[in-house]
């Protein structure tokens, strides 16, 4: 018999919005991936990785999404504005990443 490969479907059902915050909210940024195993997810920040492990205000949420508690925004530290992706991974089947959303923080 021949073997067949299947396709196993994996996309994003849910990618990050750009967020518009303030100082001290908390802010949510959304994202979910569709596949027959789990995915891993994690977050770029400006290109970067967030290291969430050591991180007390930035959190993983169970559905994918990244929390940031207390966005912090002064005149010379900002920490959380920019531009977050969000990046799924299957090690049988690689990596996806979504498209870009902006955090922007309003000032007073």
């Amino acid at each position: 018999g021949s073997s067949v490969r299947t396709f196993t479907p994996f996309r994003f059902a849910v990618e990050p919005a750009d967020v518009l915050s303030v100082r001290g909210a908390a802010v949510v940024l959304n994202c979910s991936a569709l596949c027959d195993a789990p995915p891993r997810i994690e977050w770029k920040k400006d290109g970067t990785f967030l290291n969430l492990a050591s991180d007390d205000r930035r959190q993983l949420l169970p559905d994918g999404a990244l929390l940031i508690n207390g966005v912090v925004h002064s005149k010379h530290n900002k920490p959380d504005e920019g531009y977050y992706q969000c990046v799924a991974t299957v090690d049988s089947l690689g990596t996806i990443v979504s498209r870009t959303a902006k955090l922007t923080v309003a000032g007073k």
